[in-house]
This record gives C-alpha cells, sequence and structure tokens, in this order.
C-alpha cells in the first residue's frame, strides 16, 4: 500500500529546501522519501545528514516521490513533517533584540502566488529581515511549493499568520514600528530617500492589485521603486526584494560588507 502524508502535515520537496528543513527541524520529519535509482553528490549528502539526525530514510518508486510531490521540481527526495509552526509577531522583536538591531518586518497583503510569497521569504532571510507577516486569508499557505521556491528559507524565517492585518498593523505602530507601504505610483517618495533604519515594517501588495486601499491609509507612509521601463510595474517578489536591500543598505554598519 502507497504511504501518503498525514492529512495534517507538510510535503516538502527538492534538496535544498529538505536540507533546511532538516537543519531547523529534524524532530518534525517524520520520514524522507528517496526516489529509486536517484543518486547525486546533493542528494547523498541530505541522506547523510537525515541519518546523522535520526530522520526516517526510505526508498521508493519515483512514480511515488512525483505523486507525493505533485511538481515536477522534487529532484528525487521528498519529505513528510507536521504542519507549518507560525511565529508570533513577539518572537520576531525578540530576534531583533537578541541581535542588537531594530526590527525589520516584511508584511505581505493578498499574496497568493506561492512562488512570489516563497521569493519574498527567501529575500526576507537573506537580506536579515525579523520576520514575515501574512494574513490567514487571501494568502498562500506555506505548503511545498512555497517551500521550494524560498529555496528552504521558511524552515528558517519566522512567519507569522495574523487573522486581520489592519490590526497587525495598528498593533505594530504602537509599538513604534513605522509602517510603510509599497506604491504602484510616482507620487510617493522613491525608496532610497525614505529612512528606513528605524523599526520599520514594509507591506508588499498582490500582484497587478498592489495593495489594499484600507491597507495603504492604515500605512505610516509610502514610497515606490523608480523605473524607466515602459513595463507596468515590478513582480511583487521583486519589489520586495529591493525595498528590502534598500532597508539592508541603509542599516549596514560602517566597515561592514
Amino acid at each position: 500500500m502507497s504511504p501518503t502524508p498525514p492529512a495534517a502535515g507538510r510535503v516538502v520537496f527538492g534538496v535544498h529546501p529538505i536540507e533546511e528543513l532538516i537543519l531547523a527541524r529534524p524532530r518534525e520529519v517524520s520520514v524522507l522519501y528517496i526516489a529509486e535509482g536517484t543518486r547525486s553528490p546533493d542528494i547523498d549528502r541530505v541522506i547523510r545528514l537525515a541519518r546523522d539526525r535520526a530522520v526516517a530514510t526510505e526508498y521508493r518508486s519515483r512514480q511515488l516521490v512525483a505523486d507525493l510531490a505533485r511538481a515536477p521540481a522534487h529532484q528525487g527526495l521528498v519529505a513528510i513533517t507536521g504542519a507549518y509552526r507560525y511565529a508570533a509577531v513577539d518572537e520576531m522583536f525578540a530576534a531583533a533584540e537578541g541581535a542588537g538591531e531594530q526590527p525589520l518586518l516584511l508584511l505581505l497583503d493578498g499574496i497568493t502566488d506561492p512562488h512570489n510569497f516563497g521569493a519574498l521569504v527567501r529575500s526576507a532571510e537573506v537580506l536579515g529581515a525579523h520576520g514575515v507577516v501574512i494574513a490567514s486569508r487571501h494568502a498562500a499557505p506555506v505548503n511545498g511549493t512555497v517551500v521550494k521556491a524560498s529555496a528552504g528559507a521558511t524552515e528558517r524565517m519566522r512567519i507569522a499568520e495574523v487573522s486581520n492585518l489592519l490590526r497587525a498593523i495598528d498593533a505594530l505602530r504602537a509599538r513604534g514600528v513605522r509602517v510603510l507601504g509599497a506604491a504602484a505610483t510616482g507620487d510617493a517618495p522613491a525608496v532610497d530617500i525614505v529612512d528606513l533604519e528605524g523599526p520599520v515594517a514594509l507591506v508588499i501588495g498582490a500582484e497587478g492589485q498592489g495593495m489594499r486601499e484600507a491597507v495603504a491609509r492604515r500605512c505610516d507612509g509610502l514610497f515606490h521603486i523608480p523605473q524607466r521601463g515602459v513595463i507596468a510595474s515590478l513582480n511583487a517578489s521583486v519589489a520586495g526584494a529591493i525595498a528590502l536591500y534598500e532597508a539592508a543598505r541603509q542599516r549596514r554598519k560602517p566597515g561592514r560588507v
């Protein structure tokens, strides 16, 4: 009888996502399935890591691995793990304080495309954000596609799921965080002249629609990313990466590369 993932669990696929999952949360991995006949130095490294961390490994048919992944980019590896553990916003503040840094958060408004979501989480992790906040509705869940698109960054980045993004923004502002939203037009100041050094939350809206009007009104200010081309707007994940990079650039301490 073919194994199937538990109803409350997740399927994570791909070499780098599974490697990050095992490094970050080995006790939550039920089993690692390896497609029969699949060999490479990267796969062998992940198998060794799994066995070192006491994660069960089983060889299965390539068809079964593909069926579990439900995606062509599984690279011959599928891990079954528990439901994603969302973080609390307080954990993000604690992480910033522990690092001696001002909080830098990324808020996503209506990002439903899992590839955009994953790419944004990856940029947040790479560029030093302390957390990502999403709404429980009108947002992509942290599923295997998101994990793959993030290259496993979802297993290291603190992601909070809130019931109401507007109330979350109010709570952040009450704690001294300036909430700044990415605008689609040039009416707002350019991102490189906006002060991003203090406690800041950057809001990125859905591709094509941008932030909801109610969210934009809740922000302390807006910014835009200057463009020279004729295409209407940047991909949401690219816009988020640019804004995060500018925040990281402004926060870089003298003498650090």
